[in-house]
């Protein structure tokens, strides 16, 4: 870090410790992501101790998603201010607490209390600076290392789900509990790996000098020593830097392109979950025995995994990397498309190649969420932004699986809720698509105005009037001295 402050810091590594972050990162989601999802394998132990059906329950892994995503922009802020070490060092503090207290919970309020919120928090506090710091050392192998990062989250899911089982088998509920308590405090040790590095475009920049404000003038001195109104002064300065810094933080709300991925992202939110919580129900449903329903959500899975390392690798490549929004917007695009034709298929033979290849596009564009980012906002903003990606997740997390099931219940089948699923996904991928056509047509426009000899701009005008009258200067100034 000295020799880093000494040279004014150091382009991207795309390696060497980088790899440990990704290895830092891909523990993570593990760690937040697959337990997360592991949480609904306890719903049946909690219904029989406590007498409580299953909306009661499921409020827990609600609680816990929403609260993961609602507090990114904390876990963003607390990385920027202290750093990313400390951020991931107190969220793997505070969710392992939380699964511990949770193993002696006495009602299913205090499960909302300890499971849902203070684990939910703790998660929030490790996933985006962990995420964000991977952005920061890699460049060109970007997509590679966030696809090997995030596949954690397949990865964990496929082996801690009979784990936990096995665990809630031999120990109850309140053993599994207190174990995985234990296992996310290595949550600690990932925090400890993330070392903190500063680049060549993250330079300090000089604020802007402003004469109401005064910033960069420096106080009055008496005798040396500065004076009680200067001291006061200085204070208020430093108040309003801070501040100013903090807006600095967020400039990139301002980017209209960011604007649009935002609103890309919310309709992605309200449609990406639906599957996951229906295809198993649908598929019973239709007939298919609990066995292979079971193995539906495996093989999703297990080629989530495949989708996040081969499709990172892929956008990676030099053919690839100048059409990573068309990648994601294709992945998306496809996702939905599989949600729209899953009425069609009624048959376990049928639904496999449905996991196949929703599971496919699921992992391509997750790996992708933070390479787009960080294409649209830069480095410097990147863990600011994602905290506001993950941010605009949480809503649709909470609300979209209760409206599924209200279309269930109102239907009487699922076909509703799977075309909801497929319109929100299609229409997350148009709305890029669209906006990247607008943009497309007005450069062709621009760039054929431009080769046209009569069009000048005021701007080239004004260009020309001033290096002349410049020129004209230089000539004069050495004859009069």
């Amino acid at each position: 870090m000295a020799q880093e402050k000494k040279k004014g810091g150091v382009l991207p590594p795309d390696g060497g410790w980088g790899w440990m972050i990704v290895a830092g990162c891909f523990v993570v989601t593990v760690c937040t992501r697959a337990v997360t999802r592991c949480i609904s394998i306890f719903f049946v132990e909690f219904q029989m101790h406590f007498a409580r059906d299953y909306s009661g329950t499921a409020w827990i892994h609600s609680l816990v998603d929403c609260t993961t995503m609602l507090c990114a922009p904390l876990g963003s802020l607390i990385g920027n201010r202290l750093s990313c070490r400390v951020a991931v060092i107190l969220g793997g503090f505070l969710s392992s607490i939380g699964l511990v207290l949770s193993s002696f919970a006495t009602s299913l309020e205090y499960l909302y209390l300890t499971l849902g919120v203070l684990t939910g928090l703790g998660f929030a506090l490790c996933y985006t600076p962990a995420i964000a710091m991977v952005g920061l050392y890699f460049c060109e192998r970007k997509a590679l290392a966030y696809g090997i990062a995030m596949s954690g989250s397949g990865i964990g899911t496929f082996i801690l789900a009979p784990v936990v089982q096995l665990l809630i088998e031999h120990y109850s509920w309140r053993g599994a509990l207190l174990i995985l308590g234990g296992f996310v405090s290595n949550l600690c040790v990932c925090g400890a790996l993330i070392r903190p590095i500063i680049l060549k475009e993250e330079e300090a920049r000089p604020l802007p000098v402003d004469s109401e404000c005064e910033y960069g003038v420096k106080p009055p001195m008496v005798n040396g020593v500065p004076s009680g109104k200067a001291v006061g002064d200085k204070l208020e300065i430093d108040a309003k830097q801070r501040c100013l810094r903090s807006m600095q933080e967020y400039n990139f709300l301002l980017i209209p392109d960011f604007l649009v991925l935002a609103g890309s992202f919310l309709l992605l939110a309200s449609g990406c979950s639906l599957p996951f919580v229906y295809l198993v129900p649908y598929a019973l449903d239709v007939g298919v025995s609990h066995q292979h329903a079971a193995f539906l959500m495996s093989i999703l899975g297990v080629i989530d995994i495949i989708g996040n390392i081969t499709f990172g690798w892929l956008t990676d490549r030099r053919c690839l990397k100048k059409y990573r929004n068309i990648c994601y917007m294709f992945a998306v695009g496809m996702e939905g498309l599989c949600c729209l034709f899953i009425p069609l298929l009624r048959t376990f033979a049928l639904l496999v190649p449905f996991s196949v290849l929703y599971g496919y596009f699921d992992g391509a564009y997750v790996a992708l969420i933070p390479v787009v980012t960080s294409d649209v906002v830069g480095t410097t903003y990147l863990s600011s932004a994602l905290g506001v990606v993950y941010f605009l997740h949480a809503v649709p997390y909470l609300v979209s699986p209760p409206i599924g099931g209200w279309l269930v219940d109102t239907t009487g089948t699922y076909t509703a809720t799977f075309f909801l699923s497929g319109f929100a996904l299609i229409s997350s991928s148009l709305l890029l698509f669209s906006v990247a056509v607008i943009r497309r047509c007005q450069r062709n426009q621009k760039n054929s105005l431009r080769k046209d000899p009569k069009w000048v701009s005021c701007e080239d005008k004004q260009v020309d009037y001033y290096t002349s009258k410049k020129k004209d200067l230089m000539i004069i100034i050495p004859a009069t001295s």
